[in-house]
């Protein structure tokens, strides 16, 4: 996945009148505000309410699903190998929003400040904030993208990790 392919599937949410963040590995590198590895997919969150537009826009363009975890996520694919992982929320009138986890017991949380502005080659996009990406890296084992992730925030933000 490019910085234009980003680009170009913001581009196309936008035009569809949806909401979108990115998170995961290009999210952490919108708010560094360059590419600095690889990535295989985007993590892209999402409005619920939403997901009629998105998936329409989505397979207009020639992605199909692939994996249906709902209500905690699904991924979408493109003929080209391009990865989207989907993650649907529902938002509160404070702004702040919840998705669905493996344990509907504790659904994850996104207070209102996690929705933050970073740039993917020099445009700004919706993106999930610095806190929030490092709240995400808890409470399993690393990999090797994951500790380079953290290490730019630490880097960047001067943000204590947990690795």
């Amino acid at each position: 996945m490019t910085a234009e392919d980003v680009l170009s599937v913001l581009d196309l949410l936008r035009g569809a009148g949806t909401d979108v963040w990115v998170g995961g590995g290009w999210g952490i590198d919108c708010l560094v505000g360059e590419q600095t590895r690889d990535h295989r997919d985007l993590d892209l969150m999402h409005r619920q309410e939403q997901e009629g537009a998105v998936l329409a826009a989505l397979r207009g363009a020639g992605f199909v699903e692939t994996l249906d975890q709902r209500p905690v996520r699904f991924v979408l694919a493109a003929p080209d190998g391009r990865e989207l992982d989907l993650h649907p929320l529902v938002f509160a009138g404070d702004g702040s929003a919840v998705q669905a986890s493996p344990d509907p017991a504790h659904p994850f949380v996104y207070p209102s400040a996690a929705f933050v502005s970073g740039t993917v080659g020099g445009t700004p996009v919706p993106c999930l904030s610095a806190a929030q990406q490092i709240h995400f890296h808890q409470g399993y084992e690393p990999t090797e993208r994951d500790r380079h992730d953290m290490a730019l925030l630490r880097r960047a933000f001067g943000l204590a990790t947990h690795f």
